[in-house]
């Protein structure tokens, strides 16, 4: 076995809190030969939302090298060549299959081994699979995932086989909604099928997501609530033709694409560093129970000073942010100084057809009321109120609206309504949005473009 390769700082992991935090420590003045970023993947981190959206448009779709980091926030994108002129070894299509911590060494599939002084571990999540649970029938063909952009090509051609066939989408969250966007835009007969009795419960209002419900069924999108895929029909050739519910429906499909949640890569940690909440859990600048250990964005269970409580957050704002946290705690710490403790606002969007949605700040809700007004002759603007009470205000960050489109939002605070806030953004697209802030505690805006 050669010796150990060694390093100053190894980023264990290749998606979007890596290309964040490699940023960092460029920025910080990470010395060329200190960092290395090891990841599974074959490719330079990239911003992983774009494979749900501008990656299945069907005619100007989104490829690589167009969505490498960090151009999500409207930053530089760092292509292969970036790392190269900044000094950083990617070392790609490698799988770490051990990690021992005490020794601070990580080996590979192939048995390479690799040593560190300081250790970021952005391993991600990974998907549920159907085959986990041992579903009937769920190894058969074109039974789909969506991570990274193997999955996607992997969708691409199967969208590209199927051509306006039927389309089964399994779960009604992030992924089952705005892949059932992109299938219905390429042409596909698209039913959606989830156990819950509503789209993304988690987030939505019992009225928020009949609004949206509404929209997906007027769009030709079937929608199903209430029951699960227990088994699936396949062909000779081993492609599957039919999905079986568990309220006796049969399905006629030529694609399913499963979404139903995902698990934070944390299996190679277990028994050395502390745990909680599914994740490895952190202090406020993402450092593990074990010194020179730092964990961020999914496998990060932290203390979220909003809400005094240790959490785990699954979102790209989050990775984003975390990552440049836990670097410029690490080089401070050198340093003999501090960085302030992280303090995040919880923030989500998303984008299907023509709609967007962005929340601020998860709570409990006690009313809701969706209304459609077209204001002046305008387009279509959609308003959202929420019954929050009104502990507290917090003002909105400038630049949040728009979830990362280029732009950015200029509004003013009205004395009418509980402090209503209308606002507009300019960038490639022009928006129009209103939205209702009663009390920060949770805000939402919903457009229409």
């Amino acid at each position: 076995m050669a010796a150990a390769k060694h390093f100053t700082y190894v980023i264990l992991g290749g998606g979007v809190a890596a290309g964040y935090a490699a940023r960092e420590f460029a920025k910080q003045g990470v010395k060329p030969g200190e960092l290395a970023i090891i990841s599974k993947e074959s490719v330079a981190p990239y911003e992983r939302p774009a494979l749900s959206k501008g990656y299945l448009f069907p005619q100007n779709a989104a490829r690589l090298p167009g969505f490498h980091t960090c151009v999500g926030s409207g930053g530089e994108r760092l292509l292969p060549e970036w790392y190269s002129e900044k000094g950083i070894e990617l070392i790609l299509s490698t799988e770490i299959v051990k990690a021992d911590l005490a020794s601070k060494t990580l080996t590979s599939s192939a048995d390479a081994t690799f040593t560190y002084d300081t250790l970021l571990i952005a391993t991600g999540s990974s998907v549920i699979k159907l085959t986990d649970f041992g579903v009937q029938g769920a190894e058969a063909n074109d039974i789909l995932y969506l991570r990274d952009i193997e999955d996607a090509d992997k969708l691409v051609a199967a969208m590209q086989a199927k051509k306006d066939g039927k389309a089964v989408i399994v779960g009604g969250g992030y992924i089952g909604l705005e892949l059932s966007a992109a299938l219905k835009t390429n042409n596909f007969d698209v039913t959606m099928v989830y156990p819950e009795p509503w789209c993304m419960p988690r987030l939505f209002t019992s009225g928020l997501a009949a609004f949206y419900e509404g929209y997906y069924a007027n769009k030709g999108i079937h929608i199903i609530k209430g029951t699960v895929a227990v088994g699936f029909d396949a062909d000779a050739n081993g492609d599957v033709t039919a999905v079986k519910l568990k309220n006796g429906n049969v399905l006629e499909a030529d694609i399913v694409i499963v979404g139903v949640g995902g698990r934070p890569l944390t299996h190679l940690f277990k028994g050395q560093v502390a745990e909680e909440k599914g994740g490895i859990k952190t202090d406020a600048f993402f450092e593990t129970s074990v010194p020179g250990v730092y964990a961020i964005a999914d496998v990060a269970a932290f203390p979220m000073k909003l809400y005094n409580e240790i959490r785990r957050v699954e979102h790209v704002d989050h990775a984003r942010k975390s990552a440049e946290q836990a670097v410029k705690a690490i080089k401070a710490k050198e340093a003999g100084e501090s960085v302030p403790e992280y303090d995040y606002l919880p923030y989500f969007y998303s984008r299907s057809f023509d709609l967007s949605w962005q929340f601020l700040r998860r709570q409990r809700r006690r009313g809701c009321a969706v209304r459609r007004q077209r204001p002046h002759g305008g387009q279509a603007q959609v308003r959202l109120v929420l019954d929050q009470g009104r502990q507290g205000r917090r003002r909105l960050p400038r630049g949040r609206l728009g979830g990362g489109e280029s732009g950015h939002c200029q509004g003013r605070q009205s004395s009418a309504a509980g402090g209503r806030r209308r606002g507009s953004q300019e960038g490639r697209t022009r928006l129009r949005c209103q939205s209702l802030n009663l009390s920060m505690h949770t805000h939402f805006i919903l457009w229409t473009l």
